[in-house]
């Protein structure tokens, strides 16, 4: 059996279609057949709402978790998509930061209650904060790879080289395996230069590490997450949906490179 893969959505930039990647990636995973657990480390709570929870009733959240109040299985809720488990989120988690200070060895809590668990599943997906707090240190001590969504758009590199140069860090004091998964771009407009000029600047400077597919604006991926639904379920015929599925076959098919 190949061992799971636990990949963190990250980038500290907020907006730019990281927690739709992390809904509808694990959403393609489970539709493939994969046993996925997604974990909502985003105070916003996106993840949780967008995978059909009521994020701000559900009991036992990761901010729970981290402070020991309860087991990680307490925490491992089922979505509204066969074969995808979540660990829900809430705003109580950004109180989680202040009151972990102090506490030894706490960049590792993450890591190691997904460690009791990861066996159950194929893949681990963390939606990581839009921020480089130690939430997103957490997830990334965590995770094996970092996978960067991208949007097309003037200021996409800003932040880039800071959330490159943080993984580094981790990677160097923390989390040794930690590896670059690979960068993808959201929200293209074929109809605009802009999309393509920073589709070409970020392949000048991040050589192979980028997905093919890349994620188009789209009306329906913007809708689905007001209904609690992943947009396999809320329109798996639009192109949203399908450049998710091509997403997630090109992560699957890394699995075996």
């Amino acid at each position: 059996m190949s061992r799971v893969r636990i990949i963190a959505v990250a980038n500290q930039k907020g907006g730019v279609g990281k927690t739709t990647t992390a809904i509808n990636l694990s959403a393609c995973l489970a539709e493939a057949g994969k046993r996925v657990l997604a974990i909502d480390a985003d105070p916003q709570g996106n993840t949780t709402s967008g995978l059909g929870l009521e994020k701000n009733q559900v009991e036992n959240t990761i901010y729970s978790l981290l402070l020991g109040e309860c087991s990680i299985d307490d925490t491992i809720h089922k979505t509204c998509v066969d074969g995808l488990d979540i660990i829900p989120s809430n705003i109580n988690l950004s109180g989680a930061e202040i009151e972990l200070i102090g506490q030894e060895k706490r960049e590792y809590i993450l890591s190691e209650e997904v460690e009791k668990i990861k066996n159950n599943y194929d893949f681990i997906i963390i939606d990581c904060p839009p921020s480089l707090n130690l939430i997103t240190i957490n997830a990334l001590t965590a995770a094996d790879t970092v996978l960067v969504p991208i949007q097309c758009e003037y200021f996409a590199l800003e932040g880039l080289e800071q959330l490159l140069h943080t993984i580094g860090l981790v990677k160097k004091r923390l989390n040794q395996r930690l590896e670059m998964e690979g960068v993808v771009f959201t929200m293209y407009d074929a109809r605009t230069n802009l999309s393509m000029e920073v589709v070409e600047e970020v392949k000048k400077d991040l050589g192979g590490n980028i997905y093919k597919t890349i994620i188009p604006r789209n009306v329906r991926l913007g809708e689905a997450p007001s209904h609690g639904l992943p947009i396999t379920m809320y329109d798996g015929r639009s192109k949203g949906a399908e450049s998710y599925r091509l997403l997630a076959e090109e992560v699957i098919e890394k699995e075996w490179s």
